[in-house]
């Protein structure tokens, strides 16, 4: 593989640079004084950032956009191989790069490098954990995979010894970083057009976490099921958090088919977590606070500015990491209030006729699950979700989780599924869980275009109601269009 010499600057061009994570990238070396050029179909607020920055960008993928002047190309999973600047890159002999391989050198260039994984809540997480470093003057570099309002985007670089990233696992790009420190939040079936089934998903985070030097430490969630196949023989530090119901660590869940309450589960070894969240209560906006304790101590009581008990879990993931790193718990406290939430994170948009609107970026069954269950703790008068499922081979494997979770709602308004990467080569669309979810006995509606979906909403949605926009497509759209 081909390695980049960061103490001399050269010529970089990206495939697809005005990606939240690329961009991130050519930010990064447009600081350290590389010169960057690259490649998207359309202008963007974030290329328009890069060119004001130094950076030349074109606005097709044609072959001409390579020289032989640059140096290295970097580009993703998602360019084909018969991308025109992909074949001309291998015709000039230039070195390639994924966007993961380029990461994990940049990691390498710090003392503390963070790396936060797992099927749900990366970008939460690392926002979460950037916000108690940037509030408490560390001065991190960080690369998260949304807008963080803090930082103004999704990239800020520090003059620290602090890198934090997220880390995905889809194509086991996570494989190519460097960490110091490790962060495994869930671990659940997901990228099923990758995976061949859970057991893959788990071996490819068993890898992630054997890349810790002796020396690193890994934080991990400790209600993950067969928690022993990722733990066991790890040579580095290891952390485990959880929620208990109580402060002698009995767990507790959310359960998909009963959203009405939460269900206890009997411990295993690695129940008993080193941080553990107790006593949860909401505040009239949905916040949470808990009871903190750190090995089986009550330490201090939290309160966060987000809703639900997902970000609870995810607080003390960063609460965790953040003593690891030095943080005094009175510093954390003080400044973890701080965090109100990313874009596309149950972001509150506005109100319409006296109908609040949020969105979310929840595209898994768990995900859509836990943001209503938040929502739960949010006042209103009846809760409507329109859910755009994303990609076909998504919603095939997890028909029947997407079924019991959007069964839970007052009212449901499918859209048509967002294809992303694919084409519908297996047949599934959202008139097929609009079937099924309808025989649960649930409101629910599918609307061929947004212009119906925006209609049929303005019509019925009443005061007090709650509308929330789900997905990880461009669904946003039919909330602030309401909005206009």
């Amino acid at each position: 593989m081909y390695k980049i010499n960061f103490s001399t600057p050269i010529h970089v061009h990206f495939i697809g640079i005005g990606g939240i994570s690329m961009s991130g990238l050519a930010q990064v070396l447009l600081m350290e004084g590389f010169h960057i050029s690259g490649s998207d179909v359309s202008p963007s607020s974030i290329t328009e950032e890069l060119e004001n920055l130094g950076a030349f960008i074109h606005y097709q993928q044609v072959a001409s956009n390579i020289n032989s002047k640059i140096d290295c190309v970097v580009y993703t999973a998602a360019i084909a191989s018969n991308n025109e600047e992909l074949v001309a890159t291998k015709e000039h002999n230039i070195p390639l790069l994924t966007r993961s391989q380029l990461l994990g050198q940049v990691m390498s260039n710090y003392k503390y490098p963070i790396a936060v994984s797992g099927t749900h809540g990366k970008t939460t997480t690392t926002s979460m954990l950037s916000t108690l470093l940037l509030q408490n003057n560390l001065d991190p570099t960080i690369s998260v995979g949304g807008i963080l309002p803090l930082i103004g985007g999704n990239i800020r670089v520090g003059q620290s010894d602090f890198f934090i990233t997220e880390a995905c696992e889809y194509t086991n790009s996570f494989l190519d970083f460097n960490p110091k420190i490790s962060i495994i939040l869930n671990i659940e079936e997901d990228h099923l057009d990758f995976f061949k089934d859970i057991d893959d998903v788990m071996n490819s985070f068993k890898r992630f976490a054997q890349l810790l030097p002796e020396d690193g430490t890994l934080v991990i969630n400790g209600e993950i099921p067969n928690l022993n196949k990722i733990m066991d023989n790890l040579k580095c530090k290891t952390l485990t958090y959880g929620i208990a119901s109580s402060a002698n660590c009995s767990v507790s869940l959310w359960n998909s088919s009963d959203p009405k309450g939460d269900f206890t589960k009997d411990l295993n070894p690695y129940d008993t977590f080193n941080y553990t969240a107790s006593n949860i209560t909401h505040n009239e906006k949905g916040h949470a606070s808990f009871d903190l304790f750190i090995d089986s101590q009550k330490i201090e009581r939290i309160h966060l500015s987000v809703p639900g008990e997902h970000n609870v879990s995810n607080a003390l993931a960063a609460i965790a990491t953040s003593v690891t790193l030095g943080l005094s718990i009175d510093d954390i406290k003080s400044t973890i209030v701080d965090f109100t939430g990313t874009l596309r994170r149950f972001e509150y948009k506005g109100s319409f006729g006296g109908v609040h609107v949020i969105d979310d970026y929840a595209h898994h069954p768990t995900e859509v699950a836990v943001t209503l269950n938040a929502a739960k703790h949010y006042p209103h008068r009846e809760l409507w979700c329109v859910f755009q499922p994303h990609t076909y081979t998504r919603t095939k494997a997890l028909f029947n989780d997407f079924v019991e979770a959007l069964s839970h709602v007052d009212h449901l308004v499918l859209t048509d599924i967002y294809a992303a990467r694919e084409k519908n080569t297996i047949g599934i669309t959202s008139e097929d869980l609009l079937e099924k979810i309808k025989e649960k006995g649930t409101d629910a509606y599918y609307f061929s275009s947004f212009e119906k979906t925006e209609e049929f909403l303005r019509k019925n949605c009443l005061s007090g109601d709650l509308l929330i926009t789900m997905g990880a497509g461009n669904v946003v759209n039919i909330g602030e269009n309401l909005l206009k």
